[in-house]
């Protein structure tokens, strides 16, 4: 008799004959007794799920699916701890369909195409099933692709769990016949009913002598305040502090054992997740806005949690040119040296280096009239607008060139006072545009003053 991913007989369970598969995932290990306690204590039904209200209400799509009257694959996007597994967990109680499990860091292509031909056969069997693909980010596009057929034309219903941004790490050919839920970081009245939980169910804990242990106020006051609305997080540090207690021979859980427990809260950030996006837009933003001491915050989030240093480099170099640009263009060489210094000297010491970039661009005067300029003209390319190559303007340096009439008309700038002289430049269609609009802020007041003067000089309508 096969069993399911709890270790029961499939059929045994009143009224389920669901069977079930795993190729590398973790849901196998509820019934372990030895298993993490955020394992062990999984919700078993839908009702048993803790926040995540927004998404489990009557009729609403995941609530149809965990009770089985719904075929519709989702994508389940959150940061880590929010309830992504544990959903699919109870999904897979569900009755009548087959739930299979993958992880998309064990699992090749191959696994996919197996598990695909299976879900055909028994779908012929009238038997449908739920494919569970953990951490489906990890899968690459030709992972991906394989998944695209089964899923429209629901040869299986995917739940998929990601923390990264589906836009970013999922095809959208696959992402569009989805949908898309988004998962919050659990509230601190969640995270003390779980651990209200773990101290009083019975696949929670319980002392050496089968008792409860007691939790102090404080150290359940600590506990939430380190959890950052990680479910897991909380429980991995709740159970690693209960066996201290029972190594200091008693049964409350204190402050001080609290502490003891957890060396220093972990860094709320994943940099493979989406916390890495969320993180480097706030320190964007915080840049972008002369905020210094903002932006170090974020930088040194970035460092703490092992963020590629190349990358923070990299959107400060485009930082500087987007939000600075011809202000303070002396930015854009502070940024790409900080870059350089990371490629020479690396880690930790090129903090310093980024630092530095961070600080001049944060302090700098801001400007976005280059990227305003550079947009505005490939809006103009890319809706159809922009006519020949004007004759004065054409190569003219081939033979015949001048029969055609190209570059005969063209002036040499050089030749007139200033080195400035006033020909059409551009397209007729678009003789008249104009995209570079310079501010009055920092070095570019000055550029300002410059290009009106040009205009003047080649005969454009003045500002």
């Amino acid at each position: 008799m096969s069993e399911d991913l709890f270790g029961n007989p499939v059929g045994g369970q009143s009224g389920s004959s669901a069977s079930s598969a795993s190729t590398g995932g973790s849901l196998s290990d509820a019934v372990n007794p030895s298993a993490p306690l955020a394992v062990r204590l999984r919700p078993r039904t839908i009702d048993e799920i803790v926040g995540q209200q927004h998404l489990l209400g009557p009729g609403s799509p995941l609530r149809r699916l965990a009770e089985g009257s719904a075929a519709m694959s989702v994508f389940l996007w959150g940061p880590p701890g929010v309830g992504k597994t544990t959903i699919a967990s109870v999904i897979s109680h569900a009755s009548n369909r087959r739930f299979v499990e993958l992880s998309a860091v064990t699992a090749g292509v191959k696994d996919v195409r197996r598990e695909l031909d299976t879900a055909r056969r028994e779908l012929a069997l009238g038997r449908p099933t739920v494919l569970f693909v953990d951490e489906v980010h990890r899968f690459n596009k030709a992972q991906q692709d394989v998944l695209l057929p089964a899923v429209e034309n629901r040869i299986v219903t995917l739940v998929a769990a990601t923390t990264e941004n589906p836009s970013f790490s999922v095809i959208s050919p696959l992402l569009s016949r989805s949908l898309l839920l988004t998962l919050r970081p659990l509230s601190e009245a969640d995270i003390s009913t779980l651990v209200d939980r773990a101290l009083t169910d019975p696949r929670g804990l319980r002392t050496p002598d089968d008792g409860l242990y007691d939790l102090t106020d404080q150290g359940r006051a600590d506990l939430l305040q380190m959890a950052g609305g990680d479910a897991r997080r909380v429980l991995t540090y709740l159970e690693e502090a209960a066996a201290g207690a029972t190594a200091s021979g008693t049964g409350t859980i204190t402050p001080a054992i609290v502490a003891t427990a957890v060396d220093r809260a972990a860094v709320r950030y994943d940099k493979g997740g989406d916390q890495h996006y969320d993180v480097i837009s706030a320190f964007i933003k915080s840049v972008r806005g002369s905020d210094a001491d903002a932006a170090l915050h974020w930088l040194a989030r970035m460092i703490e949690a092992g963020e590629d240093a190349r990358f923070i480099a990299r959107r400060l170099i485009v930082l500087a040119s987007e939000d600075i640009g011809m202000a303070a263009p002396s930015v854009l060489q502070t940024c790409v040296a900080a870059a350089q210094a990371v490629q020479l000297i690396g880690m930790p010491e090129a903090r310093i280096n980024l630092a530095h970039a961070t600080i001049a661009a944060a302090t700098a005067p801001k400007s976005n009239a280059v990227i305003t300029a550079i947009d505005a003209a490939l809006a103009d390319v890319r809706a159809g607008r922009g006519g020949e190559v004007p004759a004065n303007l054409r190569d003219a340096h081939y033979s015949g060139a001048a029969k055609l009439g190209h570059g005969v008309a063209y002036k040499y700038a050089h030749d007139f006072p200033h080195g400035v002289v006033a020909q059409q430049y551009l397209p007729d269609d678009l003789a008249g545009a104009r995209y570079y609009r310079p501010t009055d802020h920092g070095n570019e007041e000055a550029i300002a003053t410059r290009w009106s003067q040009l205009r003047a000089l080649l005969g454009k309508d003045p500002d």
